[in-house]
């Protein structure tokens, strides 16, 4: 057996054995690269090249827009900013049906639009939410799946840390990934909302009998414009070409510490909790990016992205079916593994086969990471499905039952994500950044 196969084995065979053992996910691939590697390159060859791989794949300025993201999400989160969004999206939704899951699913997509992270919105949001929902009659469970559905959302729409990762993996216009999430994450909103009402008769609350009059809706309105603003700040800054990225996340940094200072819900006292908050996140982050840079180029080194290339190639040359296989593979591996490892290594062995097809890497970026923003919500891994049933207050089981019609709804999203390019691509194209 040559040292290709014997490497791809080791990895294959050493993650998913991490996985069974409950070991951190960074440590499973770290040490299942490394063993890898002394097999493709000798014992001192391997220390020596995988921790210069993993510095390199950290050392990255567009990449420090994560964790300043990270920051600005913990600032939000502890600065009022939600209740707003909250409050907000119960205008524009308050007389449909089930009139405060919608307005659930709608806030976790205007916070996911400020904070661009999926947990930080199940635990905002649902915080606020979920005690008012089994006020007003709703089942608990299902009121925990809504926000859990509903929550990464925030990975679609700019700004979007998941997004960054794979513009970093993939060589793409972090602006363009940008706009390009834009519409499969309205798509992702639109689900929720479709299966919301759908099963309003069977867990929906009692419609509303008093609503706001026109000039309190207003007023509310005007209460959140200042949150929302910082989305015109951030992403506008960033296509109008005032400032990059990483620019635009060290400015969020302070719009948001100044908002939540002035909210008054900010203190200076709470600042060391959210700083230490931030770092531990950020730390996890890169690690997983680290570990899977080293094990991006220990892939690369095997050729296995062009082992599996002509694995797929050999089953089929339909595109349409290619794209199913990997949907199908990307969906079973979101279930027990992170974005954003998931992204480092799938991304370089499949984008060179879409390539071919002539699928742009920019519309598969917007495939990649909905599809596994899919995986946040499901066990046994989904951090998102853990926080939203924490929350609640609900161990996960009933959850997941009640995620069924979700899933099936999002997965229906999927499908017109992929075979509808126009939805992603659209909007960087109109912009002129693709």
């Amino acid at each position: 057996m040559d040292p290709s196969t014997i490497a791809a084995l080791i990895l294959l065979f050493g993650i998913l054995a991490g996985i069974a053992l409950g070991m951190p996910i960074a440590v499973g691939i770290g040490l299942s690269t490394l063993a890898a590697a002394v097999v493709l390159l000798g014992p001192d060859r391997a220390v020596l090249t995988t921790s210069q791989r993993m510095f390199t794949g950290i050392n990255s300025f567009p990449l420090l827009a994560i964790p300043l993201f990270v920051l600005a999400g913990s600032l939000m989160n502890s600065g009022g900013i939600a209740t707003r969004l909250i409050d907000a999206a119960k205008v524009l939704v308050g007389r449909m049906p089930s009139s405060l899951a919608a307005t659930n699913v709608v806030a976790n997509g205007l916070f996911g639009a400020v904070s661009g992270a999926a947990v930080a919105a199940a635990a905002a949001v649902g915080t606020v939410t979920q005690p008012r929902m089994v006020q007003e009659g709703y089942n608990r469970p299902y009121a925990a799946a809504v926000n859990v559905a509903s929550a990464p959302a925030g990975m679609l729409i700019p700004p979007s840390n998941t997004f960054i990762v794979y513009s970093l993996v993939s060589s793409t216009s972090i602006a363009a990934l940008f706009m390009a999430g834009v519409g499969p994450g309205l798509v992702w909103v639109l689900a929720c909302i479709a299966v919301v009402m759908v099963m309003h008769k069977k867990y929906g609350a009692p419609p509303a009998t008093e609503h706001p009059t026109i000039g309190q809706s207003l007023l509310t309105v005007w209460r959140a414009v200042p949150s929302l603003f910082m989305i015109v700040i951030v992403v506008g800054g960033i296509l109008i070409g005032w400032f990059t990225p990483t620019e635009s996340a060290a400015i969020a940094v302070v719009y948001t510490l100044v908002l939540g200072l002035l909210y008054r819900e900010m203190t200076v006292g709470n600042l060391p909790k959210v700083l230490l908050d931030s770092a531990r996140t950020t730390a996890i982050v890169m690690l997983l990016v680290g570990v899977s840079s080293a094990l991006s180029w220990v892939m690369s080194f095997a050729r296995i992205p062009r082992l599996v290339s002509d694995a797929l190639l050999g089953l089929t040359t339909n595109p349409q079916v290619i794209l199913i296989l990997m949907m199908i593979i990307l969906l079973v591996v979101g279930t027990f593994m992170d974005p954003t490892p998931a992204i480092l290594i799938f991304t370089p062995i499949f984008l060179p086969i879409v390539s071919e097809f002539g699928i742009h890497p920019v519309h598969f970026g917007a495939i990649i990471v909905y599809n596994l923003s899919v995986g946040v919500i499901t066990p046994p891994v989904g951090n998102v499905l853990f926080v939203g049933a924490r929350v609640a207050g609900l161990r996960i089981e009933p959850v997941v039952a009640k995620l069924g019609w979700f899933l099936l709804a999002l997965f229906i999203g999927l499908l017109i994500v992929v075979f509808v390019p126009f939805l992603s691509m659209w909007l960087p194209t109109t912009l002129g950044l693709i």
